[in-house]
């Protein structure tokens, strides 16, 4: 008998009755409990977090940043209440913290009293970070602690986010106050530039300016020390004139006491004496040429007569016994007569001296009876005269006393001076050679200033200036930099849709396994009839491999039509399927008919060990080395691989590879069935008293 006809009878013993009915609809239907049913609770839990009680305690007090109030702890309770993310429930601290401990609350979002102080703390001098308080308990469910890290994550992007606009916000203002302060600056070193010019110009001309300053030290040193030689001599001839001017003012109030009573009581006869002085002169310049010619004969008439009367007073007066009582009178005659004779003498020398030349004689007697004149005129103001000259001289004396005593002071300080122009001159010699290293420095701050003020205006070309629109651009991009631009080639739109591949071909590897519970691994008739050990591997698989494909049928049917699974490719998807539940149906049969009883727990192991090592819900790369060594070697590896690319869509080399990994596995399983069919058609004790049964 052929195995189809084989594989049809060992199917229509389940239509002969209720059981059998009964059997082979819950066969059909046992994928549904590990594959529709699985796929259904895990469809979309993050599209039901909303159910998820939550306890939100918001004890922010706000603060106050730039002058605007800042509440980041209302901003943050109205944007999760409007995310909807879980079911929030303000409550307060304590009872948070109760509610997290006894399960009323799966956790718990706190908003510290200061946290808008700390957020607004990040634009001002000491900044501190802000910490939002999350408080879970794993004992409560340790899933919603995983995703709640991934929500308030995003919680705190959001919170920081805003604080970073707020700083960088203040930044982008100062950016603009530091770029007018810029150019001010770089306004002020034009200006500076210019007057660093004007002074290095002014160095310049100091430098020169104390270089003549140096020369002319020099010379003041050398004049001063001149000056101080003259001064000593001045000092000896000033004290020499004092020394005179005291003995001539000594001398003249000697003379001026002793003479000073006469010349106040004789005044009018000295003036009247001048004044006869005067008119005899003019009398005698008036008669002068009678005066020449008369002046021989006056002087031999004079003579005559004094020598007459020496000859009388001789006579009567010193010769006689007697003395006649008028010879004093002749001895005031004979005097007299000898003083005419003297003066008649005097005038006819006069005369004779002048060589007779009156010319000469009338001028002075001119001058005699101008002077005599003048002093009949002072004669009544002499005293007054002499005394204002005494008043002088002796003012002069006090003058040259202190002309001496200042000439004294200026020879000392002459001799200071000197001294000091010394220093002086090395002072200036030390500033000249001190102005030109100030010129030649002067000379590179000008160099220097001209590159500040160059730099500044540079510096103020590249410090930005923003306004509103800019700032508020600016700032939301470094606030957030990095938007994570997510390109999802060929996106699961459902956590279900996504674990697909895991439950599906579970589902039908447990399908297999109940299905050979029911239906022998090698047809019973075909071993009593002595048939070909391939016509029985091949009779005992067909009707499994068939029952798969309904199971097939009927999951799929359910997952897309009632769950809603979407398929990128369906028909390719269920064809790839119906290839994995013969391939299953293979291997199980061969474990089965193998290694009877004991073959159905390696089933369950085989299944661990694939469940474990494919992959299907964390990257085998994060399973210990055990697990991956297995990977390849496993057909789930290859079939979750496939059925996401089928089921997701994306390139098709890994169905390809898949599809010749379970070709492969299912001719080799069915090889190895066929050995154990041959080697089953041996009667032996074992098979007759079997050690396990099951």
């Amino acid at each position: 008998m052929r195995s189809p006809r084989l594989a049809a009878l060992e199917l229509r013993r389940f239509g002969r009755g209720k059981l059998p009915r009964a059997a082979l609809v819950a066969l059909l239907v046992l994928p549904l409990l590990y594959g529709a049913l699985y796929l259904w609770s895990f469809w979309d839990p993050y599209g039901r977090l909303d159910r998820i009680p939550v306890a939100l305690v918001n004890d922010d007090k706000g603060a106050t940043a730039g002058g605007k109030k800042l509440t980041v702890g209302d901003d943050i309770v109205a944007g999760l209440r409007d995310s909807r993310t879980f079911a929030w429930h303000e409550v307060s601290d304590a009872e948070a913290r109760e509610g997290v401990e006894d399960g009323t609350y799966y956790l718990s979002l706190t908003m510290p009293a200061d946290f808008s102080r700390r957020i607004a703390s990040s634009s001002g001098d000491s900044p501190e970070t802000g910490a939002l308080r999350v408080r879970t308990n794993d004992a409560n469910n340790y899933i919603v602690g995983q995703i709640s890290r991934t929500v308030f994550s995003e919680v705190r992007k959001a919170a920081s986010t805003k604080a970073s606009r707020t700083f960088l916000d203040k930044i982008f203002i100062s950016f603009s106050g530091i770029h007018d302060k810029t150019v001010t600056a770089a306004q002020g070193a034009d200006r500076l530039k210019g007057g660093i010019g004007k002074a290095e110009k002014g160095s310049k001309d100091l430098a020169d300016g104390l270089k003549d300053a140096k020369s002319g030290s020099g010379k003041l040193s050398k004049g001063l020390t001149k000056l101080t030689t003259g001064a000593s001599d001045l000092e000896d001839g000033s004290q020499r004139v004092a020394d005179g001017t005291q003995t001539l003012a000594d001398n003249v109030n000697g003379v001026h006491r002793k003479a000073g009573p006469f010349l106040k009581d004789n005044e009018k006869t000295i003036g009247d004496t001048a004044q006869l002085v005067a008119d005899s002169a003019k009398a005698v310049r008036h008669n002068l040429d009678v005066l020449v010619k008369l002046a021989p004969g006056a002087a031999r008439t004079a003579h005559a007569s004094s020598a007459v009367l020496d000859e009388v007073y001789r006579t009567h007066c010193e010769t006689a016994t007697l003395p006649d009582p008028i010879c004093p009178d002749l001895k005031k005659a004979r005097q007299a007569a000898a003083d005419v004779a003297t003066v008649a003498d005097d005038l006819n020398t006069l005369i004779a001296d002048q060589d007779g030349d009156l010319k000469t004689m009338q001028t002075n007697l001119g001058t005699l009876q101008t002077q005599a004149q003048a002093l009949a005129e002072r004669a009544p103001h002499l005293y007054e005269d002499v005394n204002d000259a005494v008043r002088k001289i002796n003012r002069l004396n006090d003058g040259a006393a202190e002309v001496a005593a200042g000439a004294k002071k200026l020879h000392a300080g002459l001799g200071t001076a000197g001294v000091g122009a010394v220093k002086l001159d090395q002072g200036i010699g030390t500033a000249e050679s001190g102005a030109e290293t100030l010129s030649g420095g002067m000379y590179k701050l000008v160099d220097g200033s001209g590159k500040l003020a160059g730099g500044l205006h540079d510096g103020a070309k590249k410090i930005p200036d923003y306004d509103k629109q800019d700032r508020d651009r600016h700032t939301g991009v470094m606030a957030d930099p990095v938007q994570l631009a997510t390109h999802d080639l060929h996106k699961a739109p459902n956590y279900g849709t996504g674990f697909a591949p895991y439950f599906i071909p579970l589902s039908l590897w447990v399908g297999a396994m109940v299905a050979y519970m029911l239906i022998p691994p090698l047809n019973r008739r075909a071993l009593a009839a002595g048939s070909p050990a391939w016509r029985i591997a091949l009779a005992g698989w067909l009707p499994v491999a068939a029952v798969g494909v309904l199971q097939t049928v009927a999951l799929m049917s359910v997952l897309h039509w009632a769950i809603g699974l979407q398929m990128a490719r369906a028909a390719g998807t269920v064809g790839f399927l119906f290839l994995v539940a013969a391939c299953f149906a293979a291997i199980v049969q061969w474990l089965n008919a193998r290694f009877g009883a004991a073959g159905r727990i390696l089933v369950l192991a085989l299944l661990m060990l694939q469940l474990t090592s494919a992959g299907g819900t964390y990257p085998v790369q994060t399973s210990p080395g055990f697990f991956n060594a297995l990977h390849p070697f496993l057909p789930m590896s290859y079939i979750v691989e496939a059925l996401r690319r089928l089921i997701t869509g994306g390139g098709l080399g890994p169905v390809w590879q898949a599809c010749g990994v379970l070709t492969a596995f299912t001719a080799g399983a069915l090889a190895l069935t066929a050995l154990a069919a041959r080697r089953r058609q041996v009667w032996t004790l074992d098979r007759l008293h079997p050690e396990l049964s099951l």
